[in-house]
């Protein structure tokens, strides 16, 4: 059966703070009304997590949360993908892979699970058969109106980077992509305040209520935040070099690759990782950032978060770590003031 109405829900978790933009440029070339989920709540988590196992990750249970809000809004057609592999050996969690057939299983009702799977480490699963899966319920198979749709997603997405890039908030450069301009903002003075970089997975740290705002907490401490979107590709995967780390996790890159990229830059003060209770493949990369920020000599604050984080000792560790930066901040500049007085004092004598 060929669905006629050319409207799509999208939770407002996990892949979409990656692929969004993309997929926003993708189908909107097509002629679709993309309706997001509303931002997390308490009642997004508090749903979501009731529909799954206790030991479900927090970022799983936030996504089966923004699917009960589209279909508490009406929306009949969810986009609910698999992105299986992104690159040759180069695999998601099993959580991530398997997303259609979870929320098949526990979401309850009358709508349309619209599924498509991108696997790049097996043949005609790559990224053009992925966005033709996802279109084909709809009734559209022409190829030529595809890929004249796939490029519009690319430049929406590569304008997105480009503004992130030159520091844009999220939502800033999404807003500027989606209306078909790039804003350029260089207003950012590394020389004030501290440098942070802010090393985790988009749906950890750009989704407010999760990360509880980390973003507007660490400005209002002074601190200047980093994060992997601010990254060329090329940045990223020298940053796993950096680290001598062989790539497996789909998004090991904006991890180990973003950590190895700011650990070696001589500006940033120090790095701040977030991880979600329980997943496992981030364990083994925050243990192999850890040990290798020593190598560096640059402190590192692990926050791990669940439903269940409370805010007063999140703020806490936050302000803690930071003050323990811009006091040391100020001694190396001390020691390095002298230093320079005494170079000076002996050439002038």
């Amino acid at each position: 059966m060929v669905i006629k109405e050319k409207i799509l829900g999208m939770p407002r978790a996990l892949t979409y703070y990656n692929y969004f933009p993309f997929l926003y440029g993708f189908f909107t070339k097509l002629g679709f009304e993309i309706i997001l989920s509303n931002p997390t709540t308490k009642k997004t988590l508090v749903e979501g997590a009731g529909l799954v196992v206790t030991e479900t990750c927090l970022p799983i249970k936030v996504y089966v949360g923004h699917v009960l809000n589209l279909l508490e809004k009406g929306v009949k057609n969810i986009f609910v993908p698999s992105i299986q592999s992104v690159a040759p050996k180069i695999y998601n969690c099993s959580k991530i892979r398997g997303l259609p057939d979870l929320i098949r299983n526990v979401v309850k009702g009358d709508y349309n699970l619209i599924e498509a799977t991108l696997d790049k480490s097996e043949k005609n699963l790559g990224l053009f058969e992925f966005l033709k899966q996802a279109v084909e319920p709809f009734g559209i198979n022409n190829e030529e109106q595809i890929r004249a749709a796939l490029r519009a997603g690319f430049v929406l997405h590569n304008n997105f980077r480009v503004m992130m890039q030159h520091n844009l908030t999220y939502d800033e450069a999404l807003k500027n992509a989606k209306d078909g301009k790039v804003v350029i903002n260089s207003n950012r003075d590394e020389n004030k305040g501290i440098n942070v970089a802010l090393v985790a997975h988009g749906y950890n740290i750009y989704d407010k209520r999760v990360c509880m705002d980390i973003f507007k907490k660490l400005k209002d401490l002074g601190v200047n935040v980093f994060s992997a979107l601010q990254l060329t590709d090329e940045e990223l995967k020298d940053g796993i070099n950096t680290l001598e780390a062989e790539m497996y996790w789909a998004n090991q890159l904006e991890m180990t690759g973003a950590a190895g990229h700011y650990l070696k830059k001589d500006s940033i003060d120090g790095l701040i990782t977030i991880t979600a209770f329980g997943c496992g493949p981030d364990s083994l990369m925050i243990e192999d950032i850890k040990r290798k920020a020593k190598n560096f000599n640059k402190p590192l604050l692990n926050l791990t978060i669940d439903e269940h984080t409370g805010e007063a000792g999140f703020v806490t560790r936050l302000e803690a770590f930071c003050d323990m930066l811009y006091r040391k901040k100020r001694t190396l500049g001390s020691k390095k003031d002298k230093k320079e007085f005494a170079y000076s004092s002996s050439m002038s004598s």
